[in-house]
């Protein structure tokens, strides 16, 4: 019997078709590029594959192209009514969510999961902070994706994806150390994992190891090819270790090659928010404002993202046209969030909205509103998806508010409940 390898029986025509698909999802699921090439390889020997048109669907999906992605993920539910119930349902997962469906691919993914645990496709979606747990806008849905991988984990054993994926949801409920020895263990046994180097960066932002952090991207980071889906993150956090360094050439050139639009390569969503989030960072730093940069991140959000609906990106999108001025737009936006939570369609509710209002007060000088609006807003922040270290731009916004309007005992209170995981933030660069 032709198996993946996890172990589950796969409707392939030959090993050769086998071996294809199991080496396109690892690239997959190891956020490192050839996906393509191995599933159309897997895809020339076997065209009735449905697993293998399921597993290009996701991973078009992943890099935006929605259109094709939906395409394939048709063509693998036609397929699906010609193999067993296990295939058949781990394509009905995928496609709900590339159709748009989060809701019920969630459903589906436990009901599957609860039968064939060791389906890391199925899984998979639900594991990224930008996934079926991420979006979902509940408040409590790190700790509720760190259970779900918890109770899985003695079906997968000491396997290097699985391994990762755990080891970031510890990560994200501060669970540090369980984080490191997974993380460690996953790298030994693939060392070119890109997701696990970013989970990696992770665990290390959150212990304060910044110089650590760049000493290990600048080693690890010349081999991953640049169309791998994680280059554009993995380059935010190599200029953000060489901001918090002090080494504002290195960051400014790490961000224009790997992170800019028209430099990075990657996700219209992480191209926005990361590029949003590292340039209002260094305005914090007390970096001069790029202009003509914000001119282009702001024209990139607004073309990759011109209806809301994504919290995630609406945020940052919504920053952008603050830094840019474009307070038409800004209103626009903020009107069409307020009417979907009005209508019980935008899962985070209003915090999204706060945050935009807190950020414009900052822009405009209204230390008071922007201490008010971000006050209100960071207990909900959670809701919008992201990590922590990716959050953390809203309370670092505050931190700044409340040092500009003078009021240095509440920063400093802000300033001692992050220590908790972070070393003591540099207030000189605040201004």
């Amino acid at each position: 019997m032709i198996e993946d390898r996890y172990g589950l029986p796969l409707s392939a025509s030959s090993d050769h078709a086998r071996s294809a698909y199991v080496q396109g999802v690892d690239s997959l699921i190891s956020g490192v590029a050839g996906y393509r090439d191995y599933l159309a390889h897997a895809l020339e020997i076997d065209p009735l594959f449905a697993l293998a048109h399921i597993a290009l669907a996701r991973g078009l999906f992943l890099e935006a192209e929605v259109v094709a992605a939906r395409e394939s993920a048709r063509q693998a539910r036609e397929l699906s009514v010609q193999v067993c119930e296990r295939e058949r349902s781990h394509v009905n997962v995928i496609a709900l969510g590339v159709e748009g469906q989060p809701g019920k691919a969630m459903q589906a993914m436990h009901e599957h999961l609860r039968t064939w645990p060791r389906d890391a496709m199925v899984l998979a979606p639900a594991t990224s902070v930008f996934g079926l747990y991420g979006f979902s806008g509940d408040p409590q849905h790190e700790e509720q994706l760190y259970q779900l991988l918890s109770s899985l984990a003695p079906a997968y054993g000491q396997d290097w994806w699985f391994d990762s994926v755990l080891a970031f949801a510890a990560c994200e409920t501060g669970r540090l150390d369980q984080a490191w020895l997974l993380i460690e263990r996953a790298m030994s046994v693939n060392p070119r994992h890109a997701h696990a180097a970013h989970f990696r960066c992770h665990v290390m932002y959150e212990r304060g190891e910044t110089g650590a952090m760049l000493d290990f991207l600048e080693g690890w980071m010349p081999g991953l090819n640049k169309r791998s889906l994680i280059h554009c993150h993995l380059s935010w956090h190599l200029a953000l270790a060489a901001l918090s360094a002090g080494r504002l050439e290195r960051a400014w050139e790490a961000y224009r090659a790997g992170v800019h639009p028209g430099g990075s390569w990657g996700p219209p969503l992480n191209a926005v928010t990361d590029s949003t989030s590292f340039l209002w960072r260094t305005e914090l730093a007390g970096q001069p404002r790029h202009t003509a940069l914000w001119r282009d991140v702001h024209a990139h959000a607004l073309s990759s993202f011109p209806k809301v609906g994504v919290a995630y990106a609406d945020v940052h999108t919504l920053i952008a046209c603050v830094a840019q001025g474009d307070t038409e737009t800004l209103n626009r936006l903020q009107q069409e969030i307020r009417q979907r939570v009005a209508d019980g369609r935008y899962p985070p509710g209003e915090v999204v909205t706060w945050i935009a209002d807190g950020f414009a007060a900052y822009a405009a000088g209204d230390w008071g509103r922007a201490i008010t609006c971000l006050e209100q807003a960071w207990p909900h922040t959670v809701r919008i998806g992201g990590s922590r270290a990716q959050r953390d731009l809203i309370e670092l916004t505050l931190v700044a508010a409340l040092i500009q309007g003078a009021r240095h005992e509440d920063a400093i209170a802000w300033i001692e409940r992050r220590e908790q995981r972070h070393p003591p933030v540099d207030v000189r660069g605040f201004h």
